[in-house]
């Protein structure tokens, strides 16, 4: 293992169903993906909460239960599940699209007046403009009077990558992650539906002769004979 590299736990999952061979042997590689997907999206949730931006954290946060649910479903067997994800996975695309456009202020987009992320509650913009590799935040003083009084008047330079590129740079990540499972979840309940089609046409239990438990009794019947 590579020095600094961190060791996953093992994931142990158990699908059940007529097509639990098929989906048990890429169990660990789905697990892995999994987290991978959740750790860049926890990622961006943190910088997102650094920023105020809550826009992005309610999305976020709902991208975070939508992966869950679709793992379980993979797990568990469940299409509806995965199907629900993939579904999700297409507003997430679109709304990660939104996010570029905004910071690269296409059409009548602003990222400088507009207070889209933030609901219009605050002022607050990304952390990394203030917080991006080589930046330099300088106060200005005194404030100019449209400033509200608990936010700061500053000038940022010297950055080596302006925050809107680093803020594109993680919507192009998702957008490329979500491509990834948009195409696995349609695959697997591609295979899914395969496996139940099969197993219908070979007659399910039936074929195999199975017979429902069938209750015994140990009790033993004596002739019974009465006097006259």
């Amino acid at each position: 293992m590579p020095q600094g590299a961190a060791a996953l736990p093992a994931c142990r999952c158990r699908p059940c169903g007529p097509g639990a061979h098929l989906l048990g042997r890429r169990c660990p590689r789905l697990c892995v993906c999994s987290k991978r997907v959740k750790v860049c999206v926890l990622e961006r949730q943190i910088f997102d909460f650094l920023g105020y931006q809550w826009a992005p954290i309610l999305a976020n946060f709902v991208h975070i239960i939508i992966v869950i649910l679709g793992l379980f479903g993979t797990i568990q067997y469940r299409p509806r599940y995965i199907t629900g994800y993939a579904v999700w996975l297409v507003l997430w695309v679109t709304w990660n699209v939104f996010v570029i456009c905004f910071y690269l202020e296409a059409g009548d987009l602003s990222k400088e007046t507009d207070l889209i992320l933030t609901f219009n509650i605050s002022m607050h913009r990304s952390w990394w403009m203030e917080n991006g590799p080589g930046c330099m935040v300088t106060s200005v003083t005194p404030a100019p009077d449209w400033a509200p009084e608990d936010h700061r008047y500053i000038t940022v330079s010297g950055c080596f990558l302006e925050y809107q590129y680093i803020e594109v740079a993680h919507s192009s990540l998702q957008i490329v992650l979500a491509l990834a499972g948009f195409i696995y979840a349609c695959y697997v309940v591609r295979c899914i539906t395969e496996e139940e089609d099969s197993f219908d046409f070979i007659g399910g239990f039936d074929s195999y002769g199975y017979q429902g438990p069938q209750k015994t009794s140990h009790l033993q019947l004596q002739p019974m004979y009465m006097s006259k």
